[in-house]
């Protein structure tokens, strides 16, 4: 799976990380970039990026 920071930072997605794994999303890699920390989840073929900046700020968006 490859993913942009643009594609994360673009998307109007307001989903919560919490909110896709309900949905039956799955965190499928982590990927640390400095100070904060993008998780990628992915279900059937949608996937998403949440970019978490502490423990309770976190935005989700969809990168395909």
């Amino acid at each position: 799976m490859q993913a942009q920071d643009s594609g994360v930072s673009s998307s109007s997605s307001s989903s919560s990380m919490g909110d896709l794994i309900k949905q039956g999303y799955e965190i499928k890699s982590t990927v640390s970039n400095g100070s904060k920390l993008i998780v990628f989840l992915q279900k059937d073929n949608s996937a998403y990026a949440c970019e978490f900046t502490s423990l309770t700020s976190s935005r989700c968006g969809s990168i395909n």
